[in-house]
């Protein structure tokens, strides 16, 4: 008989019994498999997970009760529904008199979260203590398989699976047989439930079926335990200084809301390194404290004129936290402070192995389009020259290549804006406020200076504090024409703070600076700027179409009239965050095109320009912009010099300025080029450019891009500058990509940089290889040479080595 037992008494409680006894004894005794892979954070086992009171359906071909042996015994097509969990096979005997189920015959079991069980037979008691599987195979929803020839459970548990096998890799498709790309084969896999471990025994880790490791022993954590004390993956690698290493890291699980790491590193050259991290969560935010030491063995290899050949012990302490205050504010940091400027950088320690290492505190609010900044900051540079030298007769002195003390601390700058939601006289006002206080050792005249023929001076040693309020009003009108008529209000006061060093004075300071530049030093301890612009902009935007195309013209004009800069003429006034200056099409249109507050624009000055936007139809686009900027009256600020020549060679130094403009086509081929350019005013000559074009398919993309600047003598740099960028990637199979960029300097015909690798990524494995090599730009001479390689293995991590090597000598 086949169909759905039900009505009598009798054959009710038998099906009940069957099924509770089948799923919950089957699943409790297979679903310790699961423990193998560490993702997973479902518990399987059944007897804390079932109803007894659930409804179950049994449905068979065939029913029979044997009184005589005590048994029940369902055939042919057995299927058992019960508390959402399935149960599949040919036969299934429920022994009363020993409480054995067996169930044999293709047997297969879903549980609730989809993970399905495979066997051959199993044999389960009803209290779940004791089972024994043969053949099993285990596939869960995270694409996890399993298998083992049989499997036994005992005293309710210790799960014990002989000649079991692991992997987080499809089988394929085509070929079922066929090798996943790794497993982990394991003469014995232990589970046990009351230490939650999974212990493999003999284990060997195959790649494509070839055996590449043998593990006598190794342990995991039992997946229903989301955080478990342990040694997790190691990392190595080699470098010429340091030597072979290897560090092993140790977890240690304190608690569900803190934990610490210690690693143990070993260096065939310097000897042990000792790091440590704890790690602390919170409802709202974390926090972590790292700290690192060693005592070198052998600090010569790295040169005696070195910060690491001086150096025998070595330490840092780290620390980084972010904390939410509310949904609008939230308070932070990242620090770093060590024994020397370049212990993390040389080691490679997490969280310390920037070259240029910030460290900061920080308390940022945001409401809209309101926000709040305030911040502490320290820069440094993580190099390896000393900060004094010896010469040869014995004198110390500073070292002009060290660049660490030139590096400034901030504290603190702020940054405060403001713009009300109702309008104000119909317009938008917005208000800024920025501050700054900077103090660093010394004198910072290198880097302009050393191509110049007039020295430069970019930034002064001491300290120095500037506040800046300012407020900005603009409101739009639209005439009857189309023509848009903005006119704007701009205020600002300016309150700046001095205390000038002994180098910013000395001969090499303010005094030399100013003498070459030709102009006044005006040496005072505090300066007030005031700033008012009264502005009109006027934008006419025309519309052509065509029934496959639009185009959007639109010549726009710009006045601003303003007093001189206060200062102007006179060196005195620090420039820390003005100094970068570059006058193309993206600036034209902006009323103080310096970069910071440290300078400010003056004069009456007029922008004029025009803007192009196609859409050609059929996914092609171009977009241009080309313009001019006038100096009208006054005096122009960027040629007014500073201490570090800010206006020089801008484009913006004389009354009429150089020609700016760019433009940029998008096509449907996957083709994008860009080109941005300032011409000489006179003669059209080309001053810088860059240009750029790309090609990106889903297989392939190229990139290119090449770069030039016209001499700049009394900014830095005695010759123009040539260089070209490429890179390009491809996907040359389903799951292979190779890739590789390159920098070349024209100028000195030398590839500065290279960098070349190729990839491997599916769902379950990843390999990444590079190398790279840089090079002097003038002596060609190798700096540096690495090599990387990363591996991840689903489910088990990522590992990987990297080698470094650097000829350069001291």
């Amino acid at each position: 008989m086949r169909g759905v037992l039900s009505g009598l008494s009798r054959a009710v409680r038998a099906r009940r019994l069957l099924g509770a006894t089948a799923l919950a004894g089957v699943l409790a005794a297979t679903g310790s498999i699961v423990a193998l892979q560490p993702v997973i954070a479902q518990s399987i086992d059944l007897s804390a997970q079932t109803d007894p009171n659930a409804d179950m359906l049994l449905e068979a071909d065939t029913l029979v009760y044997d009184n005589d042996r005590n048994r029940i015994t369902a055939l042919g097509s057995v299927q058992i529904d019960y508390d959402g969990n399935r149960l599949v096979a040919q036969r299934v005997t429920y022994d009363r008199a020993t409480s054995r189920l067996i169930a044999s015959g293709g047997v297969e079991i879903i549980d609730p979260d989809g993970t399905r069980f495979q066997a051959d037979e199993i044999d389960v008691t009803d209290d779940f203590a004791d089972a024994f599987v043969r053949t099993l195979r285990v596939e869960t929803p995270d694409r996890v398989y399993f298998g083992a020839d049989s499997a036994e459970r005992r005293g309710g548990a210790v799960t014990e699976f002989e000649r079991g096998v692991y992997t987080a890799c499809e089988p394929c498709e085509e070929n079922p047989d066929k090798p996943p790309v790794w497993n982990i084969k394991a003469q014995k896999i232990i589970w046990n439930g009351e230490t939650k471990t999974v212990r493999f025994e003999r284990a060997r880790f195959e790649f494509l079926g070839v055996p590449l490791a043998w593990v006598p022993a190794f342990e995991i954590a039992d997946p229903t335990v989301k955080r478990k004390s342990g040694f997790l993956f190691p990392t190595f690698g080699s470098s010429d200084n340091l030597g072979t290493f290897i560090n092993v890291p140790y977890y240690f699980a304190l608690s569900p809301t803190y934990d610490l790491t210690v690693t143990a590193g070993g260096y065939t050259q310097q000897g042990f390194l000792g790091q440590a991290e704890w790690r602390q969560r919170f409802d709202n935010g974390e926090y972590n404290l790292r700290i690192a030491g060693i005592s070198q063995r052998d600090p010569d290899t790295f040169g005696s004129r070195t910060v690491d050949g001086n150096e025998t012990g070595r330490a840092l302490i780290a620390s980084r936290g972010d904390f939410t205050i509310n949904p609008r504010w939230r308070f932070g940091w990242d620090v770093l402070a060590q024994t020397d400027k370049n212990f993390g950088y040389t080691y490679d320690i997490e969280q310390a192995n920037d070259y240029d290492q910030v460290s900061q505190v920080y308390l940022t609010g945001l409401d809209g389009r309101n926000f709040f900044d305030l911040r502490a900051y320290h820069f440094s540079k993580q190099e390896t020259a000393l900060d004094f030298i010896t010469d040869e007769s014995g004198t110390r002195e500073l070292n002009p290549s060290a660049s660490s003390p030139l590096q400034p601390f901030v504290l603190p700058s702020f940054d405060y804006s403001v713009t009300p939601d109702t309008p104000i006289a119909g317009g938008e006002l917005t208000i800024d406020v920025n501050s700054q206080a900077l103090w660093r050792d010394r004198f910072d005249g290198r880097g302009f200076a050393t191509q110049s023929s007039s020295p430069t001076g970019r930034g002064i040693d001491g300290g120095s504090g500037r506040l800046t309020a300012e407020a900005e009003w603009k409101r739009t009108f639209i005439t009857g024409g189309g023509l848009l008529i903005t006119p704007s209000l701009h205020a600002r006061q300016d309150a700046i703070g001095v205390q000038f060093g002994d180098g910013a004075l000395s001969d090499a300071g303010i005094a030399s600076v100013a003498s070459a530049q030709g102009v006044a030093a005006d040496i005072r301890s505090a300066y007030y700027r005031s700033m008012a612009t009264a502005g009109l902009e006027a934008r006419w935007p025309i519309l052509f179409s065509t029934s496959s195309s639009t185009h959007v013209f639109e010549p726009m004009g710009q006045i601003f009239a303003r007093p001189d800069e206060p200062y102007g003429g006179r060196l005195g006034i620090p420039n820390e965050d003005a100094q970068s200056l570059v006058f193309d099409a993206a600036t034209l249109f902006e009323r103080d095109k310096f970069s910071g507050y440290d300078r400010i624009e003056g004069g009456t000055r007029a922008n004029v320009g025009i803007r192009y936007t196609g859409e050609l139809g059929r996914g092609w686009g171009v977009n241009a912009i080309v313009g001019q900027s006038y100096h009208l009256a006054g005096t122009n600020s960027y040629a007014s010099p500073d201490l570090v020549y800010a206006g020089a060679y801008s484009g913006l130094e004389e009354d009429v300025s150089d020609y700016v403009g760019m433009v940029g086509l998008n096509t449907p081929v996957g083709v994008s080029l860009a080109a941005g350019a300032r011409l000489d005013k006179d003669d059209l000559e080309v001053r810088r450019t860059d240009v750029a074009a790309s090609y990106a398919t889903q297989a392939v993309s190229l990139s290119t891009q090449y770069s030039f600047i016209e001499a700049q003598p009394d900014y830095g740099f005695a010759d123009d500058r040539h260089e070209v960028r490429v890179g390009a990637s491809a996907q040359v199979h389903e799951y292979w990509r190779v890739f590789g960029n390159a920098t070349f300097d024209l100028n000195t015909s030398n590839l500065v940089q290279r960098r070349i690798g190729f990839a491997y990524d599916d769902d379950c494995f990843g390999i990444n290889f590079t190398a790279s090599e840089t090079r002097g730009n003038v002596s060609n001479e190798v700096l540096s040479r690495d090599f990387g390689i990363n591996i991840s293995l689903r489910t088990l991590g990522d590992f990987g080595q990297s080698t470094s090597g650097n000829s350069t000598t001291f």
